[in-house]
Parts: structure tokens; C-alpha cells; sequence
């Protein structure tokens, strides 16, 4: 059997490209004789641009300031004039320094973004494109563009010099930037804020996006992907960018389509399978895509909290919990790699048992 394993990164926990090794680890030990297609997937967040190396270009690396000010080495990608950018890499939570708290969602910021496009820039990029998600900062893109204008001069000089390239916001996040379903709402608390610091960050956010819409002269609040990556989205709409699913951008480029096509069962995974997942997440497109092709799609998850209704209208067949597996969300997080491939390892034992009943 034709197996493509094709995990979206687990949270902090475990990036794509770890998270396909550990699966295929696991399913080669049980079934060795499956040919196993390894094909890591992101939607933008943690782990998009190894995902987007393994296509071709150079990885090249630029110290920015973090999302709390010290210095960090950030990863991108340059393949002919086409920059691939990851905001996890310059704030992402992992760079904290420890576990969230409301001191570090009022305090963390998104201005290593804009010293990475302005990196890119610099290299002589023509199409920008940058992965949103895993952030640990709530600032409307605020950072970044302050970077943006301090790198050119002004803010107007960053407006006016991005006019020249293609700008992308890569994302499958569909919340806009205020509001009950909004960047501080919504992902705030995960973020390490309490409900007054989620008040602080909604007002925030609110005067950051009229002074955006003076300065860009764009109003982009309320648009779809706004909220993404802590409101990144929003100041990128601003200076001018377009909104493109970050899942088929990985796609199109890893050519996702001739991968399915040879594919006889899908193994994806996520860190948590719940109802944001049903909000266009990469596991749930490709559950999608590989329905469409009859293949039959197995989720392995950290946690699963869709009911048997919900996985079948999502395309998914099967979804086992890496939490349920190992006993406690302790061991499923300290030690996922083994726990994960152990669970892929069970789950070919019931695959082998469901084939031969």
C-alpha cells in the first residue's frame, strides 16, 4: 500500500518534518512492506519554511530582534526573486523563553517580521511570502512596520517602496482583526492573556488599525485573515498584500496533487483537531482533497475533540488522540516524538486488522 504521511507541525511540540518522521517510523515498523510517501505540510505557521525548502532555493538565515527584544537567528528561504518567510521564526511563542503569560501577550511584538522582509528586499526578492502563524504577539503588525519604516525612512517610504514587489500573507486563518472572533479574542488566552489583558489588546488593536488606515489608506480590520498571527495579517492587507491559502501554497509547490494521486490512505495530524479545524485548517483541506480522490485519510492528532459527526463530514475516516495514547498531555508533550511514533505504530496494527477483516 501507497501510504502519503503528510502531518501539519504539533504545536510547539513537534514540527512537520519531525512529526512525518516519527509517523513513518512508527508505520514502517509495523508495516514494512507499505511505501511510504513523506510529504510534511504547514499552513503558514511553525515549520513553513523547512516544509518549502525541501522544494528547492536557499535557506538563508538574518538575526532580528525577537518578539521580546533579544536578538534570534531567523530562517527564510530565497529561490530565484520568490522570499518565503516564517513569523514564528522571528516571534514565535517557542521564543519566549518560557510558558506564556500576560506580561509577554501586552509585551511581545512582531518587528523581526519586518527586519526579514526588509531582509528580503535587500536580497533582491520580487514576491514575498509570508507564512503567518505561532505567534506570540498580538500587536496588529504593529513591529512591523515600525521595522518596515525604520529600514526605509518612514512609513510612507515602506508603503511606497513595497508597491514594487509582490507581496503574499500566507494563511488559512480566517478571523479578522477585532472583535468577538478577532486576533485578541480568540488567541490571546493561548497566548498567555487574561481577560483584562484580552481588553488591553482589543483597544489596542482598535487604534492601531486607524492609524494604519491613515498611513496605508486601507482599511483591512474587518477582512478575512486579518486576525492571523496575532493581527500580522492586518498590517500586511494594509501595505498592500494579498491573502493566499498558506496549505496550497505548500501545496503548489511540493506539487501535493501528483503526491495524492499515488496515494492509497492519507496520514495527516495536527496538535489539536477541534472546531478551528473546521475553519479551513490544513488537515481538514486535505482530508478534502484526498475525499474527492476516494483515498481514505487517518488523523493522528495531540488532541481530538470533534465528534464522529463532525470527522465524517470533514473526510476523515479515522483520528486517534497522541493525549490518549500516552496517558497525559505531560508525556504526550515531553516526549512526543516516541509517543507519537508509538501511536502511528498502533494505528497500522488496527489498519492491518481492519484489512484482513
Amino acid at each position: 500500500m501507497r501510504v502519503m504521511i503528510a502531518p501539519d507541525s504539533f504545536g510547539e511540540t513537534l514540527t512537520a518534518v519531525e512529526a512525518t518522521a516519527a509517523i513513518a517510523a512508527g508505520w514502517s515498523a509495523v508495516r514494512p512492506d507499505d511505501q511510504l510517501i513523506e510529504a510534511p505540510q504547514s499552513d503558514g505557521g511553525p515549520g513553513f519554511v523547512d516544509v518549502i525548502a525541501a522544494a528547492g532555493g536557499t535557506v538563508r538565515t538574518a538575526v532580528v530582534e525577537g518578539p521580546l527584544g533579544a536578538d534570534v537567528t531567523a530562517r527564510w528561504l530565497l529561490d530565484g526573486t520568490d522570499a518565503y518567510l516564517e513569523s514564528a521564526q522571528a516571534c514565535g511563542l517557542g521564543l519566549l523563553g518560557g510558558p506564556p503569560t500576560p506580561r509577554t501577550a501586552r509585551d511581545a511584538h512582531s518587528r523581526g517580521v519586518g527586519q526579514l522582509v526588509v531582509a528580503a528586499l535587500d536580497a533582491g526578492a520580487r514576491r514575498i511570502v509570508v507564512g503567518l502563524g505561532g505567534s506570540s504577539c498580538t500587536d496588529g503588525g504593529r513591529g512591523l512596520v515600525e521595522a518596515l519604516a525604520q529600514g526605509f525612512g518612514s512609513a510612507d517610504a515602506a508603503v511606497a517602496r513595497l508597491r514594487s514587489v509582490e507581496l503574499v500573507a500566507a494563511s488559512d486563518v480566517e478571523h479578522p482583526l477585532l472583535g468577538e472572533h478577532g486576533a485578541a479574542r480568540v488567541f490571546g488566552p493561548q497566548k498567555g492573556a487574561d481577560p483584562d489583558t484580552v481588553a488591553f489588546l482589543e483597544d489596542r488593536n482598535a487604534a492601531w488599525a486607524g492609524q494604519l488606515q491613515r498611513v496605508t489608506a486601507r482599511e483591512v480590520a474587518a477582512e478575512a485573515g486579518a486576525g492571523a498571527a496575532g493581527g500580522i495579517g492586518a498590517a500586511l492587507l494594509a501595505l498592500g498584500a494579498t491573502r493566499e491559502s498558506g496549505a496550497q501554497v505548500v501545496a503548489q509547490r511540493t506539487r501535493q496533487d501528483r503526491q495524492l494521486a499515488s496515494a492509497q490512505l492519507v496520514i495527516t495530524g495536527e496538535g489539536r483537531l477541534d472546531q478551528q479545524s473546521l475553519r479551513g485548517k490544513l488537515v481538514i483541506a486535505l482530508a478534502a482533497a484526498a475525499r474527492r480522490r476516494s483515498i481514505a485519510t487517518l488523523v493522528l492528532a495531540g488532541q481530538v475533540l470533534l465528534d464522529a459527526a463532525d470527522l465524517d463530514s470533514a473526510g476523515i475516516d479515522d483520528a486517534l488522540s497522541l493525549v490518549d495514547h500516552a496517558g497525559s498531555t505531560e508525556l504526550a508533550m515531553s516526549d512526543a516524538y516516541a509517543q507519537l511514533r508509538d501511536l502511528a505504530a498502533a494505528a497500522a496494527r488496527g489498519w492491518e486488522g481492519a484489512a484482513a477483516g
